[in-house]
């Protein structure tokens, strides 16, 4: 027994010393951090980068001792910047050297503790390992667990960040489908550490742009032969991906994924749902399953690999939810929490697509915008399986239109309000035709509606389109959109006033007769169409969009009751004006140039005139529509629009010599009552009879 106890402890203690020269450092756990050896550092090391001023426009120097690869720089206003970085100390080789010293001992040590004789042990070296997926079997083929040390002990390069991405694709592809929880918790954990929040910076020089998109690809694939053998939620909780599951079937009530994650290296949780509606789950002919995966950093990372393109020109602004669903089931609901919580950007539901590479907003549609949440609606495919929300910054461009905007509407309703007064200080001195009374009702109910309108714009800005003030919200826009329309319809009918005085010269119709027209085609019109539009659409909350309260373009294309109006009645009164240019031009025979210039500065004027009270100004606002446009083509057309109101003042009240002669006979008088009433001698009666003695 003694030889055989000499041996054991021999074997034992060889056991022990292999170890602890050939084995890397283990992490221990805590909570979910890693703790890495003292001293490492997260990113690579590097060798100086290229001195001196750009000769040549790029430069390439080699990575440091244990690197493989190069790191290029190129010139940018005469300075070196990195552009490029391939340098790993990572390759299959590496994953399971440590393996390859510890199988003999492990061999000897078994067949010690059997009382085996020692001759029979065979201390050859494994064979190499040619990929990833002969290692996995060969060495740990139940759960995956040999990769994790040697990965997690890297530095976190943008070489090993690219090796790392090809590993987990391979892993996707070679393996067998029945992945198991364990399987499932070693990749999650090989994935984590490329996701981590501190090598966000490193994706920006990996050579294979695509590189985060494809790890997406793969961790969705991966999770696609899941299985689970009961109906547990949780299956992996990560700092950096969070993955949870559900046994479906058609009988299964809505089913919620709650997800909450903190937001890089911070102890702020960020969160995010995912919805099946029971509708879609009653799809379902078999018993199946659902994963969803959430991602608090890759939204930032799919930017940073992406950052020159013009694909990815916003920023994610949630988690991005990734879903496994059977192939009968296509929509969800996703809930995103945003992570910049400001106002000032506008949000935007979108799929990341795996073949084009980019956000596709096609897959998504918002149900809401709510200060800090925002709602989607979204179709799932084999090329569209996560999503998220991005968040566009003003530019200056929409600030100027803001403040464009806002001036504009002032200044408009102090105009308005102005012109109102003068049209009824003047009123009796200046309707003393048919004609004239007629040009001054549709002046006057111009600026009603446009004043009307404008407040009404200006209160459904501060209401949002969903929750408790949606009411309000559909209210205001119905009004908008009423008063809006009865703007272009009396602008309409000023237009056909003018054509009725150019040609019928001769027979006047009657006053009353002209007033039940006006108000049948101001008010009654727009009435038609705006009861119709709400009655049409709100049964189905299709009225409002989800952004703001105004007409939706989105499902059912509410805005069209506006614009196909608006757009027929700028190009009717788009025509009167060429009448009117046309017939203001009167040749005469052996006209002079002065005659010419004069009778150009006559169309000029008319024109001017009448631009603004016909509405010509909103037509600008087509060009607007054309994509890739110049931000100018938009503030000249917010300019035409908000100060609306004063050009009809300008141009339709204080550029009327009628009215100003009216003025001027109204303010003497005026000012003679006033003067009377403060001293009786002053009075006409007085006056003349002073004038007379």
């Amino acid at each position: 027994m003694k030889p055989q106890t000499t041996m054991m402890c021999c074997f034992a203690l060889l056991l022990a010393t292999e170890c602890s020269y050939s084995r890397p450092p283990i992490h221990t756990k805590d909570g979910h951090k890693y703790q890495k050896p003292e001293g490492k550092s997260k990113v690579g090391k590097t060798q100086e980068k290229c001195q001196g001023p750009c000769s040549t426009p790029n430069c390439t120097r080699p990575c440091t001792k244990n690197f493989h690869g190069e790191i290029k720089f190129t010139c940018h206003q005469k300075k070196w910047q990195k552009s490029m970085e391939t340098c790993t100390s990572l390759s299959v080789e590496t994953l399971f050297q440590d393996l390859k010293g510890l199988s003999g001992v492990s061999i000897a040590a078994a067949a010690a503790a059997a009382s085996m004789p020692l001759p029979s042990f065979n201390l050859r070296a494994p064979e190499p390992i040619d990929d990833v997926v002969e290692g996995i079997y060969k060495n740990c083929p139940l759960d995956y667990a040999c990769i994790i040390d040697p990965v997690k002990s890297s530095e976190v390069t943008s070489g090993n960040i690219e090796f790392i991405v090809e590993l987990l694709k391979n892993i996707s592809t070679g393996l067998p489908d029945n992945v198991t929880r364990a399987r499932m918790k070693s990749y999650s954990e090989v994935a984590s550490h490329i996701l981590d929040s501190a090598a966000i910076s490193n994706w920006t020089f990996v050579s294979n742009k695509d590189a985060s998109s494809d790890l997406l690809q793969s961790v969705n694939l991966f999770a696609q032969k899941l299985h689970l053998d009961n109906k547990s939620e949780d299956i992996i909780d990560n700092l950096f991906i969070q993955t949870k599951g559900f046994r479906i079937n058609h009988n299964t009530a809505e089913k919620h994924f709650n997800f909450s994650l903190n937001l890089r290296n911070t102890t702020e949780a960020i969160s995010g749902i995912l919805e099946i509606p029971k509708r879609e789950l009653q799809k379902l002919q078999n018993a199946s399953q659902v994963v969803s995966i959430a991602f608090p950093t890759l939204g930032a990372i799919l930017r940073e690999t992406h950052l020159r393109s013009v694909n990815l020109p916003k920023l994610a602004n949630g988690l991005v939810l990734s879903v496994v669903l059977p192939d009968s089931l296509k929509q969800i609901v996703l809930t995103f929490e945003k992570i910049n919580k400001s106002q000032n950007g506008k949000s935007q539901c979108v799929g990341w697509h795996s073949k084009k590479k980019r956000w596709d907003a096609d897959a998504c549609v918002m149900a809401w915008d709510i200060r800090n949440e925002v709602r989607c609606h979204c179709n799932t495919s084999n090329a569209v399986m996560a999503f998220s929300i991005l968040m566009s910054p003003k530019s200056i461009t929409d600030k100027v239109l803001e403040y464009v905007t806002c001036i504009g509407l002032s200044v408009s309703i102090v105009s308005l309000i102005l012109c109102l007064i003068i049209e009824a200080v003047v009123w009796s001195r200046v309707v003393a035709t048919e004609i004239s009374y007629m040009r001054h009702v549709c002046i006057v109910n111009i600026a009603v509606s446009l004043l009307t309108a404008n407040v009404c714009f200006i209160i459904a800005s501060s209401f949002k389109s969903k929750g408790p003030d949606y009411n309000l919200c559909v209210a205001v826009t119905f009004f908008s959109h009423f008063f809006y329309l009865s703007l272009f319809f009396w602008m309409l009918f000023k237009a056909l006033l003018i054509i009725y005085g150019i040609l019928v010269v001769f027979g006047r119709m009657m006053k009353s007769r002209m007033m039940a027209i006006g108000f049948t085609i101001g008010y009654g019109c727009p009435l038609v169409i705006a009861v119709t539009t709400v009655a049409i659409t709100e049964p189905g909350k299709g009225y409002v969009r989800a952004e703001a309260c105004w007409l939706t373009w989105d499902n059912t294309k509410a805005l069209l009751a506006f614009v196909i109006p608006a757009l027929v009645i700028v190009i009717v009164n788009l025509l009167v004006v060429f009448i009117v240019a046309i017939n203001t031009q009167r040749p005469s025979i052996g006209s002079s140039k002065s005659q010419d210039v004069a009778t150009m500065i006559r169309i000029s004027k008319n024109v001017a005139i009448l631009t603004p009270l016909l509405g010509l100004t909103w037509g600008f606002g087509v060009i607007t529509l054309i994509e890739g446009i110049p931000p100018i083509c938009h503030i000249i057309f917010a300019l035409l629009n908000a100060f609306q109101g004063f050009f009809i003042l300008l141009f339709g009240t204080i550029m009327d010599h009628k009215i100003r002669d009216a003025l001027r006979m109204s303010m003497p008088s005026l000012k003679g009552k006033s003067r009377a009433a403060e001293n009786p001698s002053l009075s006409p009666t007085n006056g003349s009879k002073l004038m007379s003695g």
